[in-house]
């Protein structure tokens, strides 16, 4: 997964929040005639600690880069690299006018540090497996912590919405005892009517909503069980305070370092295929149709024509100097990232604190007293409707208020980090 989401939504995962981004914005008719059977399934409940633990148990891309590590681990016994065994038969009148043969053995073995060389770079594309999985890691957990909150803003839509059904309940009992008592006009019983009728299918459609946010948080976790948020998580998201270096720089820090020791232990691998080899054979044959003469045979393989290795060392070198450069431009890019997630932070906090400090108890004063008012008749039915639709407007701010929070907040928790 290069960058598993990034926003909800692995690589690899640099494919997986890729991916996971797209799954987030399919068509949400399409997503509700595929999903809506959430609904009445049994559903698992699970805090959002144990949705990353299954995440990290059961994606595909985690997986598949355990299988390079792995790989990359088994290769470390290609370490020595011996030439293949040369055999060879010669027949024929090479003694003599008889008709001889001859059969030789013979093989070459690398001299000097090739072998450790080697070995080392194996060890080293070991190591940046891991790396790789690391930062794959990450954006799992991103995109489930993204999917996990999500789902729970459906459910403060759900529960705004139960809100405003009982709120318009009432009023319509009281529009309905107003025109029996001929205190109002039955414009007031069709509109009340009309405007719960409508909640109801508002809240039809958020069960849709509702099941489409399952499947991405399921799609996230990848299990067949129906997951779901934990009916006692707080609907605001708790970031967890990083002292020193945040796990995305130094996620990102240690993969181009790694990268850059994977490219010095390249350059030490080509420089020792330019040391020669060294031979060693054996060989038997007849003279004159006698047998048996044998004898031993040693040589060496000089690489006369070294430029390729020379050549393919200074290439590596290169590749270091780049991935220097690639580590220094996304850590500058990652910093004005964090600033820039920073502010976009404290601009929600702002809206946070006002709502939760005063515009929650200004809506519900404003509903409270309306609603006693209108009943005594003290209220014009315009003026109740005016408002209600204000203290309704508020509460669906706050809303939409904790969800950018959210968002803002476990954006900054996760940064994108960028590895090409």
């Amino acid at each position: 997964m290069k960058n598993i989401l990034k926003h909800i939504n692995t690589s690899s995962f640099a494919h997986l929040a890729k991916d996971g981004l797209r799954a987030l914005r399919l068509n949400k008719l399409v997503l509700a005639f595929l999903f809506a059977t959430t609904v009445t399934t049994a559903q698992q409940k699970i805090s959002l600690e144990k949705a990353i633990e299954l995440a990290k148990s059961n994606n595909i891309d985690l997986k598949i880069a355990d299988k390079e590590i792995e790989k990359q681990t088994v290769l470390k016994k290609t370490a020595f690299q011996a030439d293949p065994l040369q055999v060879q038969y010669q027949g024929g009148q090479f003694n003599s006018a008889d008709y001889d043969h001859n059969v030789s053995v013979q093989q070459f073995f690398p001299l000097g540090n090739i072998t450790k060389a080697n070995r080392q770079l194996q060890e080293e594309l070991a190591k940046l497996a891991e790396k790789r999985k690391a930062l794959s890691t990450y954006e799992v957990e991103k995109a489930v912590t993204l999917a996990y909150y999500q789902y729970l803003y459906g459910v403060s839509i759900q529960k705004l919405n139960s809100e405003l059904n009982e709120i318009y309940t009432k009023f319509l009992k009281n529009a309905e005892l107003r025109f029996k008592t001929g205190e109002s006009g039955n414009i007031e019983v069709i509109s009340a009517k009309a405007k719960v009728k409508e909640i109801e299918t508002q809240k039809a459609q958020l069960e849709f909503d509702l099941a489409i946010y399952q499947k991405q948080l399921q799609f996230f976790v990848q299990t067949d069980e129906n997951v779901i948020p934990d009916a006692q998580t707080a609907l605001q998201y708790s970031m967890v305070k990083e002292e020193g270096t945040s796990k995305a720089e130094t996620l990102m820090t240690d993969f181009y370092q790694q990268q850059i020791s994977v490219y010095q232990k390249e350059a030490n691998t080509h420089k020792a295929m330019r040391t020669p080899k060294v031979g060693l054979g054996y060989f038997a044959q007849t003279i004159n149709t006698q047998s048996l003469f044998q004898g031993f045979t040693t040589g060496l393989q000089i690489p006369l024509f070294g430029g390729v290795n020379t050549a393919k060392a200074k290439a590596s070198a290169i590749s270091i100097s780049q991935s220097q450069l690639a580590l220094d431009k996304n850590k500058l890019t990652l910093n004005l990232q964090k600033q820039e997630l920073q502010n976009n932070f404290e601009k929600q906090q702002k809206a946070m604190d006002y709502f939760q400090k005063e515009g929650l108890q200004y809506a519900d004063q404003i509903i409270s007293t309306a609603q006693k008012s209108y009943a005594n008749g003290d209220l014009s039915y315009w003026s109740y409707i005016s408002f209600l639709n204000q203290a309704i407007d508020i509460k669906k701010q706050y809303t939409e208020a904790t969800h950018n929070f959210n968002q803002s907040a476990i954006e900054l928790q996760f940064p994108t980090i960028k590895n090409n």
